[in-house]
């Protein structure tokens, strides 16, 4: 090989290695997504399931956010700037819409983060960009993951009632999803988490159906939505250390008191909640699991829902493939939020019990 051949090929080479290098610059993600959510073309994303959301670095104290309620109604989101909760906006109906954000003055930089305060059965917010000036992410330290499946307590259903009270507007007009107990106990913990949950729904039958007109959790829990769309299947992307479930509440429920309700059915409570866990274990296999109690459940119910959480437990007592499922009972609750659920304030005496349980089971991991 001649000279100028020689010297052809070096340049080739170092433009190739250059262009690699800028692509790999040019690539790096500006948004952050966490949840269930479903990403669409130039950076549009779909906040689908609570608390699901989208974030970003930025420059500057100019920022306004383009948001739109993909179903015919209202939905809500909360925002945090700079790990401070500045508040839950309201998206109406109909065509994306641009909501200016208050940045104080000060920082040069700043953390946005957008979550949906409603639930997947309020349909998807989209979030359609911002005026922003993007930077990179700041490279953040790899957290522990945790997944929190249950019913309205956990979407934060009836929660906040500081714009509207309960019995006024719509079922879903006080959800806030970022002070459930949930996405309380993981910020404590500085952990990530997807919360896979929705109202009303329970293990084996629902808060007023007998799994006759209406799915459950393990029914739904496989598909993005957590509906019976199976065209979209959840990916399980997110692998979680802990597993925590929160479901029972809706099957000992007594219904609205005019449909017809059977008695609870302990054994098929009991089957049911052993089929979701082996679920869970073939999507997450590496996880640990907890089950919990109900805030909501008291008296002899309460007793009759430890009993089957523990012959739960029981069911795997062999299983040394995976570490030993725990149980942790909620303390006796009152609830002052909207139809005998938790408020934010309940939310966080929730996670306050919760969070020395399961700080000692992630140092555990």
């Amino acid at each position: 090989m001649n000279y100028i051949k020689k010297c052809l090929l070096f340049l080739l080479v170092s433009v190739s290695f250059v262009s690699i290098a800028q692509k790999k610059v040019e690539t790096k993600p500006l948004f952050e997504y966490q949840g269930r959510i479903e990403k669409m073309q130039d950076d549009k994303v779909v906040l689908i399931g609570s608390a699901s959301s989208v974030s970003f670095d930025f420059n500057g104290n100019s920022c306004s956010i383009s948001l739109q309620s993909v179903e015919n109604h209202q939905n809500y989101v909360s925002l945090e700037l700079d790990g401070k909760y500045i508040g839950r906006i309201r998206i109406e109906k109909g065509d994306a819409k641009s909501f200016p954000v208050v940045v104080p003055n000060g920082k040069k930089t700043h953390h946005l983060s957008i979550y949906k305060a409603t639930e997947a059965a309020n349909g998807g917010v989209l979030f359609a960009g911002t005026t922003a000036k993007l930077i990179e992410n700041v490279a953040s330290k790899k957290k522990k993951k945790i997944e929190l499946i249950g019913d309205s307590i956990t979407c934060g259903y009836g929660n906040d009632l500081s714009s509207i009270p309960c019995g006024a507007g719509d079922w879903y007009d006080q959800h806030n999803a970022y002070y459930a107990y949930g996405p309380v106990l993981s910020r404590a913990l500085n952990i990530d988490f997807v919360l896979s949950s929705v109202s009303g729904y329970g293990m084996y039958r629902n808060w007023n159906d007998e799994h006759e007109n209406e799915p459950n959790i393990p029914d739904v829990y496989e598909n993005l939505y957590l509906n019976k769309d199976g065209s979209k299947p959840y990916d399980f992307a997110f692998q979680p250390d802990l597993v925590s479930i929160c479901l029972g509440t809706n099957d000992l429920s007594d219904g609205d008191g005019k449909k017809a309700r059977l008695p609870f059915n302990e054994e098929k409570y009991v089957s049911n909640y052993i089929d979701f866990i082996k679920t869970v274990y073939k999507h997450a296999p590496n996880t640990r699991i907890v089950l919990l109690t109900s805030p909501m459940v008291s008296g002899e119910k309460n007793a009759t829902l430890v009993r089957c959480l523990k012959k739960v437990i029981q069911a795997f007592e062999n299983d040394k493939t995976h570490k030993p499922i725990a149980l942790f009972e909620f303390q006796p609750m009152s609830p002052k939020g909207c139809g005998y659920h938790p408020d934010i304030a309940d939310d966080k005496v929730m996670a306050e019990q919760l969070i020395p349980f399961f700080k000692k089971i992630v140092n555990e991991k």
